[in-house]
């Protein structure tokens, strides 16, 4: 017969491992960050513009259909404005 005080140590070594993986990833997280920053930075110190910059990288993640239609319906906005 198991001792229940047995499963218990068993689920809590299991959840303390689950809850250090996630403050480690946090903890990577974090630096990763802070590496973005500092390559911002250091575009914009060359020059580029780090808004537009991120609006790219924005893009690159999407697919180009959606972009298209966006841009589409963008145009079609500002044509009724007049703003072309």
């Amino acid at each position: 017969m198991t001792n229940p005080n047995d499963a218990y140590a068993v689920t809590a070594d299991e959840l303390r491992q689950f809850i250090e993986r996630f403050e480690q990833l946090e903890a990577e997280k974090k630096d990763v960050t802070e590496q973005q920053k500092e390559l911002l930075a250091e575009a914009k110190g060359r020059g580029y513009d780090t808004k537009v910059m991120k609006k790219l990288i924005t893009l690159r993640k999407r697919k180009p259909d959606d972009i298209a239609e966006e841009e589409a319906i963008l145009e079609m906005y500002k044509a009724a404005l007049g703003m072309n």
